[in-house]
């Protein structure tokens, strides 16, 4: 993506600076190791700049090309995946999961007293794209319910595993609630991602590398380190039994460095901020890119468009404060209220975040896209991305 003078685009470059003295903040603080930031409008950049280090230990300084673990923003990449196959015909948003994926047919709800109970009315593709299938994520969230002791005992992330002995296992727990009957953040995207390899009768990471990484020029995007990249890896960061700031995984010995059997649709990939801004660049475009049509610009419609009914807002993570004015659709949060939410954007703009604090969102009335890119865990652990989007926002001045 060619970078451009700011002022073409509507920005301001002095404004501009506010991004660089934000993110240096940051660093000079000793919150964050480094960062890459990056915003795009109207297909061009305007601002991408890097701060700090990749590695502290080594004084490897961040560079644009540094590879990151982007964890949940794997999520709108796998849903996109799934939503290739939609329109091949080849599943309907309202099927049951269980026509596909048979060990959800006999899914049972942890209800009162421990008591299994049947569901209201079964699973759907749609459910598992909006994170309404009935699923959990275990020890990631603070429900407090025996069931996440479950998912926490089943060992769902061991790379030794497969996508299909991920699911099966999955299904082998109880539901948290009834299906439809409550937005909550789970392994529903990791399903997906196996559901991509019933239908498409490939890996899901055959699959990706094959229709949207090749197609899309993602050449840093994978579920592992290739040893020849390695150099270029970031080291993880984050809060400690001792600290708010140590170290979690260091390339060397990172377990992204071995290959995988395990392809976490949910939060398995690395990638650059390049790379994510292709993908990102591709669903502004309503689905192309450089000639390139992975989507109809109807089907990227349909996953930007908020599908939660009104009674499951606003949205939450378990024992976090409700994310006001937003709503999710088939991957992708959705601004449904700018007011509410008290933060700059445009009602429809999407995006998503990673656990490393890896963050971006797409706005379509301004043809804009935004990325931020670092390596500490917890994320929002500060406040940092609705700063990015402030100094987004008040730099664009037409």
């Amino acid at each position: 993506m060619d970078q451009t003078n700011p002022e073409a685009l509507g920005f301001s470059s002095e404004r501009l600076l506010r991004i660089h003295n934000l993110m240096n903040r940051y660093v000079e603080s000793g919150k964050l190791a480094g960062l890459v930031t990056c915003v795009a409008r109207r297909g061009q950049l305007v601002h991408c700049e890097t701060f700090g280090h990749q590695n502290l230990e080594t004084q490897t300084p961040m560079a644009k090309d540094s590879i990151f673990r982007i964890y949940s923003m794997t999520k709108p990449i796998t849903s996109m995946a799934l939503m290739m196959l939609y329109e091949e015909a080849l599943f309907n948003l309202t099927d049951e999961v269980s026509h596909y994926l048979p060990d959800f047919k006999d899914a049972k709800i942890w209800g009162a007293g421990g008591v299994l109970e049947s569901p209201v009315r079964p699973m759907t593709v749609q459910d598992l794209l909006r994170h309404t299938a009935g699923l959990s994520y275990g020890d990631h969230t603070e429900s407090h319910s025996p069931v996440d002791k479950y998912y926490d005992e089943a060992d769902l992330f061991n790379a030794n595993t497969t996508n299909a002995e991920m699911t099966s296992r999955i299904a082998s727990l109880p539901l948290l609630y009834h299906p439809g009957e409550k937005w909550h953040y789970s392994v529903a995207t990791d399903v997906v991602g196996h559901l991509v390899e019933v239908l498409s009768g490939e890996t899901l990471a055959d699959f990706m590398e094959e229709k949207i990484f090749d197609r899309l020029g993602m050449v840093d995007t994978a579920f592992h380190i290739d040893p020849s990249r390695l150099s270029r890896f970031c080291t993880l960061y984050g809060k400690t039994p001792d600290s708010e700031f140590g170290v979690l995984d260091v390339p060397d010995s990172s377990e992204y460095l071995p290959p995988v059997t395990l392809y976490s649709g949910g939060s398995g990939l690395v990638s650059t901020t390049s790379d994510y801004l292709k993908f990102a660049q591709c669903i502004l475009n309503g689905g192309e890119l450089n000639g390139v049509r992975l989507l109809g610009p109807k089907t990227v419609a349909l996953m930007t468009t908020n599908h939660l009914p009104a009674p499951l807002l606003p949205i939450a993570f378990e024992g976090t404060e409700p994310m006001l004015g937003m709503g999710f659709g088939l991957g992708f949060g959705v601004m449904l209220d700018p007011a509410q939410t008290g933060v700059m954007g445009s009602v429809g703009d999407h995006g998503w975040g990673g656990y490393a604090e890896t963050f971006f969102w797409i706005d379509p009335k301004e043809d804009l896209i935004a990325n931020l890119m670092t390596q500490y865990l917890p994320s929002q652990t500060y406040p940092i991305r609705k700063e990015f989007r402030t100094a987004v926002y008040q730099s664009l001045i037409c």
